[in-house]
């Protein structure tokens, strides 16, 4: 029989993890009896460097249940990073591993539906959201519009989902094999390879606390994203330097003709914009392109993506 262990990363979650945690073993415990898993499957809470009391608790789940597993890391490193840090841990020891965030806002009823299809033959299956009810206005377009520009930049990705996933040992261990410190698994997972399905949920509501993905985040994951995938935004600065010449030497014909034939009309106004206008987009070519030099920056330096301060694995 297979084991399964569920990572979860953690940031500040002590409102969520007790009934969290009861869910989750509630859900291993009829998956058992079901003969889907073995009985050795695991819960494994991962600690992101909170400052409250999630890893005080973790540490009690482990002591009073057998399949809880924690690990806390030295300090905060981001929710992929924190994911990644769960993964290595959970695969000498799973068949199978399953991620999903701590809050369970996607639905834990679909996780058999998704062995079943490990049985099947496949190797990743993705959690994939219906519909985006239960997110605000705002969240549920600058989502879509998140998709469609990694489609737009050559990222590869499933639309809707995040990171709620199954993945085979061998899958793990493959993705475990992908060394960048800029990590976007939506995008990794994806380059894995071998056979892929979905399976389908409506999310629903976060049981309490508060999202750890605010407006800042989202905006500086979606930079990740692209800048960890794509080289296109560096060639559409190109495409519009080149965009920009041709607009210039128009310009010059036009200032030529206009001088030789008596036209010429003495401003400062077009020049000044124009100075401001292109001036603008050199910044924005050379914000990007500093992207890309902070991202090789990082890689070379070759860090550890995180360190690992305690472990309860059983």
């Amino acid at each position: 029989m297979d084991i399964l262990y569920i990572v979860v990363p953690c940031y500040k979650e002590q409102e969520v993890l007790p009934d969290t945690n009861g869910k989750l073993l509630n859900l291993l415990q009829e998956m058992a009896a079901a003969q889907l898993v073995s009985a050795s499957s695991r819960v494994l809470y991962v600690d992101d460097g909170s400052s409250d009391a999630t890893w005080q608790i973790i540490n009690d789940l482990a002591l009073a249940h057998p399949q809880v597993c924690g690990v806390k890391l030295a300090g905060n490193v981001g929710h992929q990073n924190a994911l990644m840090a769960g993964l290595e841990c959970a695969c000498p020891e799973a068949d199978i591993i399953i991620s999903i965030d701590a809050d369970l806002q996607d639905d834990i009823r679909v996780i058999p539906d998704m062995v079943n299809k490990y049985r099947e033959g496949c190797d990743i299956v993705y959690g994939v959201r219906r519909e985006r009810k239960t997110d605000t206005w705002f969240k549920r377009n600058s989502a879509q519009a998140f998709y469609r520009l990694m489609r737009g930049m050559g990222v590869k990705s499933v639309y809707n989902h995040a990171d709620f996933r199954l993945m085979s040992r061998r899958a793990v261990a493959q993705l475990l094999r992908y060394r960048e410190r800029n990590l976007f698994l939506r995008g990794m997972v994806p380059l894995v390879g071998y056979k892929t399905d979905c399976v389908y949920y409506d999310r629903s509501a976060r049981m309490a606390g508060e999202s750890k993905y605010p407006l800042r985040k989202m905006l500086s994951f979606a930079v990740d994203g692209i800048t960890s995938f794509s080289i296109k935004p560096v060639r559409l600065i190109l495409s519009l330097g080149i965009a920009f010449t041709l607009i210039a030497l128009a310009i010059l014909i036009y200032v030529l003709v206009a001088y030789f034939s008596g036209r010429a009309v003495s401003g400062w106004s077009s020049i000044i914009l124009s100075m401001w206008f292109i001036g603008g987009c050199i910044l924005i070519g050379l914000g990007i392109v500093g992207e890309y030099i902070g991202k090789i920056y990082m890689e070379v330096k070759d860090r550890p993506r995180y360190n690992i301060e305690q472990k309860i694995i059983k």
